[in-house]
């Protein structure tokens, strides 16, 4: 699927209506995925456009006062737009602002869409602990089952942090380790941590969370992610961290 940027609105202002209509076809099919209940990484892609929109309307008077020319571009990196100078500089800028607030109140409106089924999901499910909790908890496994394939996916985790202009954060990179058949007689959250811990010895106790859940909802796109948020809230509030939304992929 194609993912729209800020540059589309840069480079699309020598044809509005038909950045429009590009705009308009990405937000369909991103409506039409919702509709089969898959939310990533299209919920996620959504907000950061929004963000970063509404960042450049918050400016766009101080970007006419104070430079003046034609908007040639963005740097993403810097946060700050490129400018020529030329006489059509501030007629560019008006354009610009209401190509961006034409765009707003669509983009949200299937933002909220995507949360509608994000909060679904995530009242729906329970994060339970198995076995005895390690002092130790950064790093450990997390046990996540897929309805649709009716299989338990164990998927191991490992904390981060980072540091941000005025607080530190804790951010969760995970890599899947393996997947066991669900069933009557399969091994349960307990057999499976014994295994884990006999495999891979230098988690001899490791952390584990098992995720609960009934939903018959894509695991890659919505389940999985969902429980990476959830898990790393649950260790970043035991630990009186602030918890970064953006989980590491496998």
């Amino acid at each position: 699927m194609e993912t729209i940027t800020f540059d589309l609105f840069v480079s699309g202002l020598r044809d509005v209506e038909s950045t429009q209509y590009r705009l308009l076809a990405y937000l369909r099919r991103i409506r039409d995925a919702f509709a089969r209940n898959v939310i990533y990484p299209h919920l996620a892609e959504l907000v950061g456009l929004h963000n970063t929109l509404a960042g450049v309307v918050g400016k766009i008077s101080h970007f006419r006062d104070s430079t003046p020319g034609r908007l040639s571009g963005v740097d993403l990196k810097a946060h700050r737009l490129v400018y020529e100078k030329s006489d059509l500089g501030l007629e560019q800028l008006d354009e610009l602002e209401r190509l961006i607030e034409w765009a707003l109140p669509r983009i949200r409106a299937a933002i909220e869409e995507g949360r509608a089924i994000y909060e679904f999901v995530d009242e729906n499910v329970i994060l339970e602990r198995v076995g005895i909790v390690p002092s130790y908890v950064e790093e450990g496994y997390l046990l996540v089952p897929d309805r649709r394939s009716a299989e338990m996916h164990v998927v191991r985790y490992q904390m981060s942090i980072f540091t941000g202009a005025d607080e530190r954060f804790r951010t969760l990179k995970t890599t899947h380790v393996s997947s066991f058949e669900a069933g009557a007689v399969a091994p349960g959250p307990a057999e499976i941590k014994r295994r884990l811990s006999k495999v891979h010895p230098e988690l001899p106790n490791p952390s584990t969370f098992l995720l609960v859940t009934e939903l018959d909802f894509p695991f890659k796109e919505t389940v999985l992610p969902v429980a990476k948020r959830k898990l790393i809230h649950d260790l970043s509030a035991g630990a009186g961290w602030n918890a970064d939304d953006g989980s590491g992929e496998t």
